[in-house]
């Protein structure tokens, strides 16, 4: 052999002798490796993943059922060992393993697999738990009686056979399928750089639409796509949304969203339960639950507190108990995000059209089908005109027999052999060899007058059928005429209800919809602690108790701020420096009573040396809304609350400041309210904030109230006519102020006394407005809480010194309240 280096890459056929009369070709090896992988993908492709677009078979699966056709094990037989049936398949058609055949031929038996399945199974063939059948030497099978229509006619010449791996028999390349199995059934599959993933639709509508196109052959595809609503899958669940459907139509290709059918079922003792009652294609339900259970375990998903599988003979029933406090709504959101009660069906109408792949759209398909059954129908017309001509032509010379009887019976009785006699009946009454054979076939009997009679019917018979057959070939109108009826007769006799409902459109799921919707008291720290905790953490109390523990802090900590919110609502933070941040109100770790809560900094991109001063929930950003802000030197700003409606995680400019100036509070506004603005030397002043001119987000804003030395601005509020001026001071002392005691001034002003602030009350802490069904809640240095009912406040005038609220200890201050509402 000559040297490898010297072969010429170009020239693939320079021929050596192996001196033994062979020839060896030198290959490159990278061209015979492409060259062999390239055969082997296409056998893969071909001959084993991927469904014919005509009868939507593979070929395991097309192999077996005509196995089992051949071997008369059909619907109105016994059942057959599965064992035979495979050792039959393996032996004669399909040379591979026998675990290849049974899995196919168990999965053809699954109701949870196949929307129609091909074959009727007894003994154990798996279940939706993931549990394998039994060996094939217990189970038994035969073809379900819906299989009939895939192999009918397959003996009139309807479709081409091939020979087998040895050649010692033939086996269909495809089966004639009345049935539109790719559409009923769909088909998964992986081949070599493709595969195919096919859903399964209901008989009804799959008929309807074929129907539909034979009647008018330019339906466009949205009006079938009117037709077939959807894919419908043996195990029911629910299609979310439409968009994938009609992608997936149009395209071939598109994902689709499938979740469990489930209902809320109201228990004893207002607590409820979530009953799965149908699961999403291919979940299996064993693994289903155990999911849920180690989520449970592994405080992912809290609330559940029982989960068990009651399902048997009367369907499908997973059970999960929740817990008295538990959301159903909310844990079932829970439960669509992080289980298979919500899955993804990519699917992929990948098929074999003249042995291609190809990705085709539901028209396509629909086309395909009609096309193979005009052909099977065309075929099988050309089978029975032949039958029908032959006995035609075979009665014809019945016929001239019978008209010449005495003479064809004296040239039989004359004649010493068989062969005599054809020869005799042929040159003497001008037949051909077979009728002649016919006549000497024929039976005494056939010359009696009755037989006679029904010879001629028959032989007229024919003479209309071959008319007709003549017809139904030379008229395609005929054809497709015959496919109608055959199509809606199918409906008929398999059609049944959908089982897959589809709901019109599919929302993400947000993290809203995870998480409950509830009003917790948000607490926060001087030195930046945040928590929030439920509302009904604090029982009500009345004036002058010393309230529960709210908040553990450390010795030099107290707490700074608090407020009630709902869990889906924004919190903006507003910092010394005049920036705002945001945060969902869930985003807040939950805490105990007494726990101190998580460092501000860790939710926030905090700057060096920046600190959060004030908070405020906001539901909706909504254009009528303003936001009125106001620092400790006394400037005031009011801007539009739609400014804030991008959340931007770094946290942006809300109010340019003086050096050494800070933001104390930021009210929400509707434009045309009062303000009242609060120092800590006990000064008031109540300002219109139509006064302030809306302005831009930048502005350092106006002057809102003058103050005296090192007086300072500690609060402010919005007026409500309706309501009181709740002053309340650090020693725990308090009083309610009808507001017609403040008349509305001008900014700028210095303000009227509101609280004396003298050794006994100490300084004011803050300002609230409040109504007499309120409830507060104040808050210690010492991370004491108590709840109170304002009516337990005395209403007083202005010059006066208030009552005592809350009994602070030595060494401790009141440093804020939180205004709870009657509808909160």
């Amino acid at each position: 052999m000559a040297d490898y280096d010297d072969i010429n890459p170009l020239d693939e056929k320079i021929e050596q002798h192996d001196g033994e009369g062979g020839r060896v070709v030198p290959v490159l090896i990278q061209d015979e490796m492409k060259r062999s992988y390239i055969d082997y993908s296409m056998s893969v492709i071909v001959g084993r993943a991927l469904p014919d677009a005509r009868d939507g078979l593979k070929p395991v699966h097309r192999r077996i059922l005509h196995s089992m056709n051949e071997a008369g094990i059909t619907h109105d037989k016994a059942y057959k060992k599965s064992a035979r049936v495979v050792g039959d398949v393996l032996g004669k058609f399909h040379p591979h393993g026998d675990t290849a055949v049974y899995d196919s031929l168990v999965r053809m038996v699954q109701d949870f697999s196949l929307r129609y399945p091909l074959i009727d199974g007894q003994g154990n063939f798996g279940s939706v738990d993931g549990d394998s059948a039994a060996a094939m030497r217990y189970t038994e099978v035969r073809m379900d009686k819906i299989t009939t229509e895939m192999l009918e006619d397959i003996k009139k010449g309807t479709v081409d056979f091939k020979p087998n791996y040895d050649g010692s028999l033939e086996e269909p390349e495809v089966l004639p399928s009345k049935l539109p199995n790719l559409l009923l059934n769909g088909s998964t599959g992986i081949a070599v750089g493709m595969a195919t993933n096919m859903a399964p639709h209901n008989l009804g509508e799959v008929v309807d639409a074929t129907v539909k196109l034979i009647d008018d052959p330019e339906t466009e595809l949205a009006e079938l796509r009117k037709i077939v609503k959807g894919p419908d899958f043996p195990t029911g669940g629910i299609i979310m949304g439409t968009s994938g459907i009609k992608s997936a139509y149009e395209t071939g290709r598109s994902p689709i969203y499938l979740r469990a059918v489930t209902e809320i079922e109201e228990m004893k003792n207002d607590k409820y339960r979530i009953v799965v009652y149908e699961l999403p294609y291919q979940v299996n339900k064993a693994r289903l639950v155990e999911s849920i259970a180690n989520l449970v375990r592994d405080k992912k998903i809290e609330g559940i507190s029982d989960l068990r599988d009651e399902s048997g003979r009367e369907g499908m029933r997973v059970v999960i108990e929740l817990k008295k406090a538990a959301n159903p709504k909310v844990l079932l959101n829970q439960l669509y995000k992080q289980t298979q009660l919500e899955t993804t069906f990519g699917i992929i109408n990948l098929a074999l059209v003249d042995g291609v792949p190809r990705v085709l759209n539901l028209r396509e398909l629909i086309q395909i089908y009609l096309k193979h059954r005009i052909d099977v129908i065309s075929r099988r017309t050309v089978f029975d005109l032949r039958k029908a001509e032959e006995r035609a032509h075979i009665l014809q010379g019945l016929k001239v027999a019978l008209d010449n009887i005495d003479e064809v019976i004296k040239l039989i009785r004359g004649s010493s052999t068989t062969e005599e006699a054809r020869e005799g009946l042929i040159s003497n009454f001008d037949l051909d060899e077979i009728q002649a054979k016919a006549i000497l076939d024929m039976k005494l009997q056939r010359l009696t007058g009755l037989e006679r009679q029904k010879i001629d019917e028959e032989y007229n018979g024919l003479i209309d059928t071959i008319a007709d057959l003549k017809d139904i070939l030379a008229n395609d109108e005929r054809k497709y005429a015959i496919i109608r009826d055959e199509v809606l007769e199918l409906k008929d006799k398999y059609g049944d209800e959908r089982r897959t409902l589809i709901q019109s459109s599919r929302e993400e799921l947000a993290d809203e919809d995870l998480i409950p919707e509830e009003e917790v008291v948000v607490t926060s720290t001087q030195s930046g602690y945040i928590k929030n905790i439920p509302l009904q953490t604090y029982n009500m109390q009345h004036r002058g108790g010393r309230g529960v523990r709210g908040m553990e802090t450390k010795e030099d900590d107290t707490v700074g701020s608090i407020f009630v919110a709902s869990t889906h609502d924004y919190i903006l933070f507003f910092t010394n420096r005049g920036k705002v941040y945001w945060q969902k109100v869930y985003d807040i770790p939950r805490g105990s009573r007494q726990s101190r809560g998580k460092a501000i900094v860790n939710l926030l991109e905090l700057a060096e040396g920046e600190s959060v001063n004030a908070m405020i929930p906001v539901h909706d950003f909504e254009n009528d809304r303003y936001l009125f802000m106001g620092t400790r030197d006394g400037t005031v700003k009011r801007c539009s609350l739609s400014d804030f409606s991008n959340p931007r995680k770094a946290g942006i400019i809300a109010i340019s400041l003086k050096e050494g100036d800070e933001l104390v509070n930021v009210l929400q506004t509707d434009g045309n309210q009062d303000i009242m603005l609060a120092s800590r030397h006990g000064k008031a002043l109540r300002i219109s904030e139509e006064d302030v001119r809306v302005m831009g987000r930048t502005a350092r804003g106006v002057r809102g109230m003058k103050l005296a030395g090192p007086d300072v601005i500690v609060s402010l509020d919005v007026v409500d006519s309706d309501g009181t001026l709740l002053t309340v001071t650090e020693n725990g002392f308090g009083k309610r102020t009808p507001f017609d005691e403040y008349r509305t001034l001008r900014r700028g002003g210095q303000g009227v006394i509101t609280i004396f602030t003298d050794m006994r009350n100490g300084p004011v802490v803050t300002v609230k407005t409040v109504e007499d069904d309120d409830e507060i809640i104040l808050t210690s240095s010492a991370g004491i809480v108590m709840r109170i009912p304002v009516t337990d406040i005395r209403v007083q005038g202005r010059n006066t010194k208030g009552v005592k609220i809350m009994n602070i200890r030595e060494k401790d201050k009141l440093v804020s309240l939180a205004r709870i509402k009657k509808e909160e």
